[in-house]
């Protein structure tokens, strides 16, 4: 998760052509399958880029930070207070790949699976039923998330297209036990 501190400061709306008085906020970001399907069903395009080059306008960029926030009251005049170092911090988190799992070749640098298909939320739902992952985890950071895939993924096709769901099942529950465990009674 990522916080961003917005500080309280009077920021000039240039829409609006007024001063505004901003109280200041805690923005807690998730990038998460969850939000990419958020934003897509707003932009109707993918969010991945298909083209190194792609830049996204400022206003999909505030769009997608609104679709990560997991703060309850969003005020929407935070987005007078971010600033270009807030965007950088955003960017860097979104392409932090949250494992310390390394591939040879990494098609999500192109927003592509090694198929030549463009990556949308849709296809990665698909993927992950598909491999048995179990919803909770469209929670997790994207590049987790598309890691654990990519895995699963792997070991099939060493064990001849058969799934090895029991294993995957089996670390899962412990996941979840460890996690319960944690949880103060």
């Amino acid at each position: 998760m990522l916080k961003l501190e917005l500080p309280a400061q009077k920021i000039w709306d240039e829409e609006n052509e007024v001063f505004v008085n901003f109280a200041g906020a805690t923005l807690q970001l998730e990038h998460s399958l969850i939000s990419l399907s958020r934003w897509e069903s707003i932009w109707h395009k993918p969010f991945l880029k298909t083209r190194p080059d792609e830049k996204r306008s400022r206003e999909e960029i505030y769009s997608y930070i609104e679709c990560m926030s997991v703060t309850q009251s969003f005020d929407r005049n935070c987005f007078l207070a971010i600033t270009d170092e807030d965007i950088r911090r955003v960017q860097a988190y979104i392409e932090d790949p949250m494992t310390a799992t390394h591939f040879a070749e990494d098609p999500r640098k192109h927003g592509r699976s090694g198929v030549g298909k463009v990556i949308t939320s849709e296809y990665l739902y698909s993927l992950m039923f598909d491999a048995g992952i179990p919803k909770e985890c469209e929670k997790w950071h994207l590049n987790r998330l598309m890691t654990l895939i990519r895995i699963i993924s792997e070991r099939e096709a060493k064990n001849g297209g058969k799934k090895d769901q029991g294993s995957f099942l089996r670390s899962f529950a412990a996941q979840k036990a460890a996690s319960r465990a944690r949880i103060p009674k």
